[in-house]
C-alpha cells in the first residue's frame, strides 16, 4: 500500500497522532461506514478513518444521529476495519450508550471495541459525560474527545448553527477541553466553532485538535467522506470542500448502463460466456 503523500506505511497509533502534533505535522482523517470506502480512503493516506455515527444520515437517511445503536455501529466499524490496514480506525459512540452511567458507558465501549477491532472512540461532550471518559480510559480504550456543535444534542441546541460564539460557552469549551485532555483523551474534536477558539484551544491542549468547520489552526481536519466526494447534494455548509462530483459521474454511469440494457448493447458478445 502507497498513500499519495504517505512513505510511512506502519499502523498509525494514538501515540503517532500525538507525536504529529508535536512535530507539527497536520493529520488528516475522513469518515468511513464500510469495507470498499474504507480500503480506498486507507489506500489514499489517510491518518485516521472515523465511523461517525453520521452513518444514521448518510447511510440510513435519518434526520439526526440519534437513532443509531451500538450494534448498528459495530456493523460499521466491523467493515470498516476489515478494509483498512494503515489508519487509526476510531468510532462514535452512539448516542444512549454513554450517558446513562459510567457503568453502561464502560460495558457498551468493550463491547464496541471486542466486537468490531476498531483502534479507539469518539465520545461527545465535557464535564457532563468526564466521569464515563475516565472509566473508558481505565480499561484501557483510548478516546477522542468532541466538543463544539456535538450532532447528539441537536435537540438541546436546537440548530447546526455555529457554537460558543458567546463568552460564555466560549469559556466552558476551553475548560471541556483541558478536562479531556487532562483525563487522558489522546485528541478532540472541534466542530463548527470559531476560528480564533479552536487555535486558542489547540495552542493550549498537549493532544491534537481535529477541526471541521474550525478554521485551519486545528491540528487536523475531518470531513464525511460522501459530502467531500459530492456524492450528496443539497448540503453545503461553508466548511465542506468538493474534492470530486461523485454524484454526477455515478448518475452518469448509471444511465449510460440502463441505456446500454434497453437498447441490447451489453452484454455484447465478449460479454457472455
Amino acid at each position: 500500500m502507497s498513500g499519495y503523500l504517505v512513505s510511512d506505511t506502519r499502523k498509525v497509533t494514538t501515540h503517532r497522532f500525538i507525536e504529529m502534533k508535536q512535530r507539527g505535522e497536520k493529520i488528516s482523517m475522513l469518515t468511513s461506514y464500510d469495507f470498499t470506502t474504507a480500503g480506498i480512503v486507507d489506500g489514499a493516506g489517510v491518518d485516521g478513518i472515523l465511523i461517525g455515527d453520521s452513518a444514521s444520515n448518510v447511510m440510513v437517511g435519518n434526520s439526526t444521529t440519534l437513532p443509531m445503536t451500538v450494534e448498528q455501529m459495530i456493523y460499521h466499524a466491523k467493515a470498516v476495519v476489515n478494509g483498512v490496514k494503515r489508519a487509526l480506525v476510531v468510532c462514535d459512540m452512539p448516542f444512549g450508550s454513554y450517558q446513562v452511567d459510567r457503568k453502561e458507558g464502560v460495558k457498551n465501549a468493550i463491547k464496541i471495541m471486542k466486537e468490531s477491532g476498531c483502534d479507539a472512540l469518539k465520545l461527545e461532550g465535557g464535564a457532563e459525560i468526564i466521569d464515563t471518559v475516565k472509566g473508558i480510559l481505565d480499561a484501557g480504550i483510548p478516546v477522542m474527545g468532541h466538543l463544539g456543535l456535538t450532532p447528539q444534542s441537536i435537540n438541546k441546541f436546537g440548530t447546526y448553527a455555529v457554537r460558543a460564539k458567546e463568552e460564555a460557552e466560549a469559556e466552558k469549551l476551553m475548560a471541556d477541553a483541558r478536562l479531556l485532555d487532562e483525563v487522558g483523551c489522546f485528541s478532540v474534536v472541534l466542530e463548527k466553532v470559531p476560528a480564533k477558539l479552536a487555535a486558542e484551544v489547540t495552542r493550549e491542549l498537549s493532544v491534537p485538535t481535529i477541526g471541521i468547520g474550525a478554521g485551519g489552526a486545528t491540528d487536523g481536519q475531518i470531513l464525511v467522506v460522501d459530502d467531500m466526494l459530492g456524492m450528496t447534494k443539497g448540503f453545503s455548509p461553508r466548511f465542506l470542500r468538493r474534492y470530486a462530483d461523485l454524484n454526477t459521474v455515478m448518475t452518469d454511469a448509471i444511465g449510460q448502463y440502463v441505456a446500454d440494457v434497453k437498447d441490447n448493447t451489453f452484454p455484447n458478445e465478449n460479454e457472455a460466456y
